[in-house]
């Protein structure tokens, strides 16, 4: 089913041996240039929400030029013994249909992941296609915290198929209770955007053409994977997801994720508890919503 094919997500593309680096770099990876932007100057959290829409042309707009640690991990298969149970656990929903792009609101919190271990949390949004006989091309954006690459610290990260590898994007401090901002749009070129709200301007993260095309499937997930080779309990409290917004494939106005627009979740939407001991809570489906710890 094409709803969990692709939400091996970080692992199933993923190679090398485990884990390893490659030297940070100085700018953010590109496959395509959209304009020439401005490096983003040092700056805080933004602590109002976007008043304008992700683009070159958005007022501000720059591109992380920051350190960037570029890390390719590869994760081991399932284990049926641990506290909680080993593998992915995703907590959210993705859209049956196609969209132009997506954004929205995640806060940053502070997950036992355990250092030196092949764990990790993450809330990001994923735009993905199918391309058939088993492959998938993806790109997703959010925060992560992993216990491979700077344990114990919540980081922005963006994943797509044409690097295979994690990007951890080192200019840009994040702190439990913090709440970020992204963004993932596709251009008039084909290409496919990631951006954060920060400094209260547009930061550009990475522009990657793949073979998607202008529109994709979108996903909103909690995730959680836990070290096969590991068994222990992962705690995870609560991640609020909020105004999360579609951009239509028509390039019409963006519009909340709402309970009408085709929408999967891989469980009943009025069940709250999932596999592994974590709770889902649709507060407004599907824009609002919180997954983790049951609490």
């Amino acid at each position: 089913m094409a709803l969990w094919c692709a939400m091996a997500g970080l692992a199933a593309a993923l190679a090398g041996p485990p884990p390893a680096f490659s030297a940070a770099q100085p700018h953010a990876p590109t496959v395509r240039s959209k304009k020439q932007l401005p490096a983003c100057p040092p700056a805080r959290a933004s602590k109002r929400a976007p008043v304008f829409p992700a683009g070159p042309s958005a007022p501000g707009a720059c591109r992380a030029a920051g350190h960037i640690l570029e890390s390719t991990a590869r994760l081991p298969g399932r284990s049926q013994t641990a506290f909680t149970p080993s593998g992915y656990h995703h907590l959210g929903a993705n859209t049956s249909g196609q969209w132009a792009g997506v954004s929205g609101r995640m806060s940053v919190v502070d997950g036992s992941v355990r250092p030196r271990s092949y764990d990790f949390v993450a809330g990001r949004f994923m735009v993905k296609r199918n391309l058939g006989r088993g492959s998938i091309a993806w790109l997703e954006a959010g925060w992560a915290e992993t216990g491979w690459a700077g344990p114990g610290r919540q980081q922005v990260y963006t994943f797509n198929t044409n690097t295979k590898t994690w990007q951890f994007y080192n200019q840009y401090t994040l702190r439990p209770g913090d709440k970020v901002w992204i963004d993932l749009h596709s251009d008039a070129n084909g290409g496919w955007s990631a951006w954060l709200w920060w400094g209260d301007r547009w930061n550009l993260l990475t522009n990657q053409l793949l073979p998607i095309g202008p529109a994709a499937t979108v996903e909103q997930y909690v995730e959680v994977h836990v070290d096969a080779g590991k068994p222990g309990l992962i705690d995870v409290p609560p991640v609020m997801v909020e105004n999360v917004r579609l951009r239509p494939a028509d390039g019409g106005e963006a519009r909340n994720w709402r309970e009408d627009v085709p929408t999967l979740t891989g469980t009943d939407p009025a069940q709250r508890r999932l596999n592994g001991g974590f709770c889902l809570d649709w507060l407004t489906r599907y824009d609002t919503w919180t997954a983790g710890g049951c609490g």
